[in-house]
């Protein structure tokens, strides 16, 4: 049962690492338009603390976690060409190793984002049940 778990966590480690690979890599311009929202959007999702399934739901809360966000890593990384995602996975690494790294300004898009999409589907509610 340890190396079970212990198994999970280094995979869970090497995903984090690879999410964080993937931030450092959309930043750069090498990286084609469509890639680059793409990556983004996987991860802020991967980063936000708002699932599209909440976890507290049976089964189906941790489905998003287990499936769409693998899902979108593995999508991303066919996009983002191979020498850049190299570079960034060595950056990834270096900087984990440091610490975790903190980007208030990432967070503050996210939730900016999360507010708005709240926003549109009050308003599209409003419109709908008025």
């Amino acid at each position: 049962m340890t190396s079970f778990l212990e198994k999970w966590k280094r995979k869970a480690r090497q995903l984090k690492q690879e999410v964080y690979a993937i931030y450092l890599a959309y930043r750069d311009p090498r990286v084609p338009l469509y890639a680059r929202i793409f990556a983004a959007i996987v991860v802020g999702y991967a980063f936000s603390p708002i699932d599209l399934i909440p976890d507290p739901i049976p089964i189906l809360g941790y489905l998003d976690d287990l499936i769409l966000v693998p899902l979108g890593i593995s999508i991303a990384l066919k996009m983002i060409p191979p020498n850049v995602m190299a570079e960034s996975r060595e950056k990834a690494r270096q900087m984990l190793e440091q610490g975790k790294p903190v980007n208030w300004y990432a967070a503050a898009v996210i939730i900016v984002i999360w507010l708005l999409l709240a926003f549109l589907v009050v308003v599209a509610f409003v419109r709908i049940f008025h």
